[in-house]
């Protein structure tokens, strides 16, 4: 364990965690929502510290990232605990288990190191799989040891406090940022969060100048009102940008839902509804569809062609289109 960064002691040897807008009154002997952090006789401590539950080399367009070194490979690497409650979550295994399930892998920091080095193709390391902002002392930890020739990704849900995040954005090169939808009662409901600290953190990215990508899962009878779709839309494009790459991913059942997977036609319907405002549109989880294809906001010249992971950059060049010379937003180098 190691003591953890963001919280303040309380009387009663209570802790109030300020990582993440939760902002949890942590008791003597308990744990945070997130799971992982907790109180020991009034200090806080990350007992997920170098707990990694996952680790594999990843395309980068799995994160998936289309605009951020493109056909490139990442090493990928993931712990446990999340401060979300998502009944639809895909990695419930790692985001919602015990603690008494931490430490599949015994790796130490140059370990890691070294497997990012080790493979030519490889430009960095991804935090991902479970929420990474709740290890965010490890993630800091590493991120700073790495050689700046690196490329620090991470893959969020948004959720967390101004000071944390900015301290994030000294170390962080590329987001991919998961917006489940855009409405508070839908977030309250089915991840017990919020959508406001998110759009702040969204808009903090942006400010920044870090590379960012949204990602929305459509769950059926849940966030697929087009309506509510196309307000998320118009506030990425005059908030962040009409440049900003947006992700619609398609749901399947997992965890706790049973609900069946999207239609194929509602992705379709929100893609045409997306592409009126944003000049980046792909659709997730669902393989070699037109969707997947990177093309030119200018002149419609296909960029970046895509089945599954296989990616050929067609007529990309840097980041200016190789046919009309337009500006494309893309980190390629």
């Amino acid at each position: 364990m190691l003591e953890a960064k963001y919280y303040k002691q309380l009387d009663d040897e209570r802790v109030e965690c300020k990582l993440c807008p939760h902002n949890c009154i942590i008791s003597q002997g308990a744990v945070g929502i997130c799971k992982v952090r907790k109180n020991t006789s009034g200090f806080l401590f990350s007992i997920n510290y170098k707990k990694i539950s996952s680790i594999s080399t990843d395309p980068i367009e799995k994160k998936p990232l289309y605009h951020f070194m493109p056909g490139r490979e990442i090493l990928s690497i993931g712990s446990y605990g999340c401060n979300f409650e998502c009944n639809f979550c895909q990695n419930y295994e790692i985001s919602q288990a015990p603690f008494q399930n931490f430490n599949r892998y015994n790796l130490s920091l140059n370990d890691i190191l070294l497997a990012v080095s080790s493979n030519k193709n490889n430009i960095g390391i991804a935090f991902t799989y479970n929420e990474p902002i709740v290890w965010i002392e490890y993630m800091l930890e590493v991120a700073q040891k790495m050689d700046k020739s690196y490329k620090k990704v991470l893959v969020t849900n948004g959720f967390i406090n101004p000071e944390p995040l900015n301290e994030l954005l000294k170390v962080i090169d590329a987001f991919n940022v998961d917006l489940k939808g855009f409405d508070s009662d839908f977030y309250k409901k089915k991840t017990y969060g919020k959508v406001e600290p998110i759009k702040q953190a969204l808009k903090e990215i942006k400010k920044s100048g870090k590379h960012l990508e949204i990602t929305n899962l459509v769950i059926p009878g849940e966030n697929d009102n087009p309506q509510i779709f196309e307000d998320m839309v118009t506030w990425i494009a005059t908030e962040l940008g009409k440049d900003t790459p947006l992700h619609i991913s398609r749901y399947f059942p997992n965890y706790k839902s049973t609900i069946p997977e999207t239609p194929l036609e509602t992705l379709s319907q929100f893609h045409k509804i997306a592409s009126k405002q944003l000049s980046y549109v792909y659709l997730g989880n669902v393989p070699n569809s037109e969707g997947q294809n990177t093309y030119c906001p200018e002149c419609g010249a296909e960029l970046i062609s895509r089945t599954g992971y296989y990616t050929v950059l067609t007529q990309l060049n840097g980041d200016k289109c190789g046919n009309c010379n337009a500006s494309i937003n893309i980190i390629n180098e």
